[in-house]
C-alpha cells in the first residue's frame, strides 16, 4: 500500500511547504501539488487521482483541500472505495481505513459545505450592505475623453505601449475598448 499525498493553496502567494511537510512525515512516497482554488480545474488533482492504486491511501493535510462541498467530498470517497482506496486526513485524524473514521469523514464533510456556505452568505451580505452605502465593485469606469483621445493617438499611428505610457490607460483596457470599436465599425 502506498501513501500518496495531495496538497494544495488557493492563491499563487499562499505556500505549500506546511502541507508538504506534514505528507512527508506520515510517509507520502509522491507527493502531487498546485495551487487553485478548489471550484476550478485541478490538473494536478486529476492526475494523483490516476496514479492511485487499489489499496493505496489518498493522504491530505485537511479535509477543505479535496473540495468545498459535502456532495463533492461524498462522490470522491466513494469513488476512491470503489477503487479500493482509502483516504487520511492528516490534520482531523480521519482515516477511511476505519469506520469511525468514515463516521468522521461524513461528519467533517458537512462542516466543511456549511462553512462554505456561510462565507458565500457573509460575502453578499457585505457586498449588499456596500451598495447601499453606495460603494460599487469592480473596476473604475474609463474617462471617455481618456479612451477618445487614446483612439485618435492609435489612429495617428502610435503604438499601444506609447499610448499606455501616456495616458491612464491599461494595454488590456485599450485593446477591449479597441475590439469593441472595430466591431462596431464591422456592424455599420
Amino acid at each position: 500500500m502506498a501513501k500518496i499525498g495531495y496538497a494544495r493553496v488557493s492563491t499563487k502567494n499562499q505556500n505549500l511547504d506546511l502541507q508538504i511537510d506534514k505528507l512527508e512525515e506520515v510517509g507520502c512516497e509522491k507527493i502531487f501539488y498546485e495551487k487553485r482554488g478548489a471550484t476550478q480545474e485541478r490538473p494536478e488533482f486529476e492526475k494523483c487521482l490516476e496514479y492511485l492504486r487499489n489499496g493505496d491511501k489518498l493522504v491530505v493535510w485537511k479535509l477543505d483541500r479535496l473540495g468545498r462541498t459535502m456532495r463533492q467530498l461524498i462522490n470522491l470517497v466513494e469513488d476512491l472505495k470503489e477503487r479500493d482506496i482509502h483516504l487520511h486526513i492528516v490534520n482531523d485524524g480521519i482515516d477511511t481505513s476505519t469506520d469511525s473514521g468514515k463516521l468522521m469523514f461524513t461528519i467533517f464533510s458537512m462542516f466543511a459545505e456549511t462553512e462554505r456556505n456561510m462565507i458565500i452568505e457573509r460575502t453578499k451580505v457585505g457586498l449588499e450592505s456596500a451598495r447601499k452605502r453606495g460603494r460599487v465593485g469592480g473596476r473604475k469606469k474609463i474617462d471617455p475623453d481618456v479612451l477618445d483621445r487614446a483612439f485618435m493617438m492609435y489612429d495617428s499611428g502610435f503604438s499601444v505601449m506609447d499610448i499606455c505610457r501616456t495616458l491612464p490607460i491599461q494595454k488590456s483596457t485599450f485593446h477591449k475598448y479597441n475590439k469593441d470599436r472595430i466591431e462596431v465599425d464591422k456592424s455599420e
